[in-house]
């Protein structure tokens, strides 16, 4: 196949959960009650698109709720959110009572700073990025829907835009929203640029 093919990617952030907590690895549920916002989204979408998302279910439920009759391939662990570890499940301000320097050095400086227990952001970073380079060199050339998480959307914004962390980090991402980015050539490092942001069909 050409170096010049040209493979999109259509980053969906799931439904809400309505969790007031750090939510990473932990399974909850998304709230998929707003179905016209669904058939909104699913009408949005490149209908040849092949659908892909995190193994956790508010992602792949959210996935099937939007996927229609479009091919669906195997939920991706990889995929996932941020791994909170220890902070999973616990609000900012009940851990910036017990430990201030260490949250706030994992949001406003975001790098190799871990939770207890969880992961680092370029460990994330890595981590997603493996498994999106995985599924464009498996499905070069076609439009791939990729269902996740605010975290390993954003890892894609970084990488896409050349942005630093904190860069990054300040765009907004809603649930149900699509982020549109594209690959073209061989070279994971080039060949990357950004189309809409955060888009609310």
């Amino acid at each position: 196949m050409s170096e010049s093919v040209l493979t999109r990617l259509f980053l969906i952030r799931h439904g809400p959960t309505h969790a007031k907590t750090m939510v990473g690895w932990s399974d909850l549920p998304a709230d998929l009650s707003d179905t016209a916002a669904l058939a909104r989204l699913h009408d949005y979408l490149p209908q040849e698109a092949v659908v892909v998302s995190s193994d956790l279910s508010r992602a792949r439920d959210t996935a099937s709720a939007i996927g229609g009759a479009r091919e669906r391939l195997a939920d991706h662990r990889d995929l996932r959110e941020i791994h909170f570890g220890a902070w999973e499940l616990r609000s900012w301000a009940e851990i910036d009572t017990e430990s201030p320097d260490h949250i706030r050095a994992y949001w406003e400086t975001p790098g190799d700073v871990r939770p207890p227990g969880g992961e680092s952001w370029n460990e994330v970073c890595a981590r997603v990025d493996r498994a999106i380079n995985a599924l464009i060199a498996q499905h070069r050339g076609r439009n791939l829907i990729v269902v996740g998480h605010f975290g390993q959307i954003l890892t894609q914004i970084q990488r896409a835009a050349r942005l630093t962390a904190e860069e990054a980090f300040s765009h907004r991402i809603d649930n149900l929203s699509v982020t549109e980015l594209s690959h073209q050539g061989l070279d994971w490092d080039r060949g990357w640029s950004s189309g809409r942001i955060n888009h609310i069909p």
